[in-house]
């Protein structure tokens, strides 16, 4: 029995070891342990678990008494994993959801998971599980992942040596053709060298892009497969790192998939103009500047179905656009509200209230978009560090509706016939609304999108279809055909696609970027809900689409 907080050694039973304090049993004294510790699982005498809450890193750790603990409780519970959340760095990943075969911590599961029925503490899933934790298998996964990265690192390294030898050459063979013309060749040649130095720099964005997104993949399968080489004797731990590295190595072999088909850098080939001797005056360039790449149909599959409606919701869900971020979050122009949906469940993570119907939402970079809100005849800017809010706005003198952002400034469009330019300050810059006869160039502008090199402008026209034009505001082309009616989207994939789509023909159609048509993505089809918006990923692994008065948006695989 207990004696002034002290037991007598010689009755020690197997129970009453059990509950001894182990700060005290460490230093020989047998003190009968009053509070029990989730974290730690040991038990703590009162004046131990003092000294248990002053240490600040223990602050967090769940105490009991010791009789809400189970007898042999400290025995058989494995211990907890001590790895850190990286979304929220004070707490521990102990939890595991087997719907969908994810670790994360308390918050995480409150959170992401909060719908899921098999959500458990790690520690005590183990220890009612027959589940054996092998890291073996994970980690010779993840070595042949990284040799494929560095594989890919190879070519595209490769790729960008015979990137810069093709320049050396083209600009060799531009100078070999100046010299079989005369007069004006110098300010020709100038042009030409540019607009090859541009086309360059862009694959070389392009290349620099690969490496970048390859180097954080290596990154991050070298950090699970040292995670997983530094333990073996925490089981949970080790849990929590194979399932880190699943997680890492599909990451990889996602973008591997995508890097193979997308991020292939094609040739460019210089065509001298034989002409030009006799035409000197009327050229701007030394001939045309070409990349030799194939324009891919998407293939779809795997379409699911997740539901974006909030509580705060009045209307049924009428997603005019969405745009994806880097990190894969999604934010969706919604009525009154922007809404930012989690990268891998599609839910609402955050909202904010708009002053009026929003219609178009673009990237402006990682931590920031713009949104029209036509009513107010503004566009904000919102902040998406933390609660997203407005943080700037410019006005216009005209509803806002179509908007895109490139090199620094914001194209917009009225509800019917000009598409605009404007810095970032709201100084007008440019009006585009004219042919060179003078005819309208658009009827009913619902969106736009713009090329990276600000090159090729694409407006959705409701009644014409697709419209490409270049910066000078020439049309280039333009698509109008049943297999697009009520073009209401028009989106700018990543590898340089355009998708359209029509909002009467529920249709979505893929162009090359000078506007040709590639074919539909999704055909035609009048008796399904109408499409009122479209958008990709970055990694160009997902395809979106929502409808008009729709609370669900549809997630396809490409």
């Amino acid at each position: 029995m207990a004696t002034g907080g002290q037991i007598d050694t010689d009755i020690l039973s197997d129970e009453i070891f059990d509950v001894l304090c182990s700060m005290c049993r460490n230093e020989g004294r047998n003190t009968e342990g009053e509070k029990y510790c989730v974290d730690c699982h040991d038990y703590f005498c009162v004046s131990c678990v003092k000294v248990h809450s002053k240490v600040p890193v223990l602050a967090g750790h769940k105490l009991l008494d010791k009789s809400q603990v189970k007898s042999g409780t400290s025995k058989a519970m494995p211990r907890a994993p001590t790895e850190r959340c990286d979304r929220h760095s004070h707490k521990h990943i102990d939890m595991y959801c087997q719907n969908h075969d994810n670790v994360g911590c308390s918050t995480c599961m409150a959170v992401d998971h909060r719908l899921c029925k098999d959500t458990f503490y790690i520690p005590e899933f183990i220890q009612n599980n027959t589940y054996q934790v092998e890291s073996r298998d994970i980690q010779t996964h993840l070595k042949e992942i990284a040799k494929t990265l560095e594989k890919q690192a190879n070519t595209f390294k490769q790729d960008k040596q015979r990137l810069l030898k093709r320049k050396a050459e083209l600009l060799a063979d531009i100078r070999k053709f100046r010299q079989e013309i005369n007069g004006q060749l110098d300010k020709l040649e100038r042009s030409s060298i540019d607009e090859i130095e541009s086309k360059v720099k862009c694959l070389e964005d392009k290349i620099a892009d690969g490496l970048k997104q390859l180097q954080a993949n290596k990154s991050r399968i070298r950090l699970a497969n040292d995670k997983l080489a530094s333990t073996n004797t925490n089981h949970s731990e080790v849990f929590v790192y194979v399932k880190m590295g699943e997680d890492a190595a599909n990451i990889a072999n996602k973008y591997m998939k995508y890097a193979k088909t997308k991020c292939k850098v094609g040739d460019i080939e210089f065509q001298p103009d034989r002409t030009i001797v006799t035409q000197l005056e009327q050229k701007k360039t030394l001939g045309t500047l070409s990349e030799k790449t194939a324009d891919n149909l998407f293939q779809i599959k795997g379409n699911l179905s997740y539901n974006v409606k909030v509580m705060s919701d009045k209307k049924d869900c009428y997603i005019n656009s969405a745009c994806f971020m880097e990190d894969g979050t999604i934010i969706l122009a919604d009525h009154d509200k922007l809404k930012r949906l989690h990268s891998y469940n599609y839910s609402v993570t955050g909202y904010c209230d708009l002053p009026g119907e929003s219609w178009q939402v673009c990237l402006i970079n990682n931590t920031q978009v713009a949104v029209t809100i036509s009513s107010e005849k503004k566009v904000h800017f919102i902040s998406l560090e933390r609660k997203m809010k407005t943080t700037n706005m410019i006005t216009t003198d005209f509803r806002c509706y179509g908007l895109a952002y490139s090199n620094n400034n914001l194209y917009i469009s009225d509800q019917d016939k000009s598409v605009y330019m404007y810095t970032l300050s709201g100084r007008k810059l440019n009006q585009f609304s004219n042919d060179s006869s003078g005819h309208n160039l658009f009827f009913g502008v619902r969106s736009l999108a713009v090329s990276k090199d600000a090159t090729r402008i694409y407006v959705a026209d409701f009644y014409i279809g697709l419209i490409v034009l270049d910066n000078n505001g020439q049309v280039i082309r333009s698509f109008n055909d049943k297999q697009i009616e009520g073009a209401g989207c028009c989106y700018l994939t990543e590898t340089g696609s355009v998708l359209v789509s029509g909002f009467d023909s529920n249709s979505v159609l893929q162009f090359t970027c000078d506007g040709e048509l590639i074919g539909p993505v999704i055909k035609a089809d009048r008796r399904k809900h109408n499409i009122s918006s479209v958008w990709c990923n970055q990694q160009m692994t997902k395809m979106c689409l929502s409808g008009y008065s729709d609370d669900n948006i549809q997630v396809y695989d490409i």
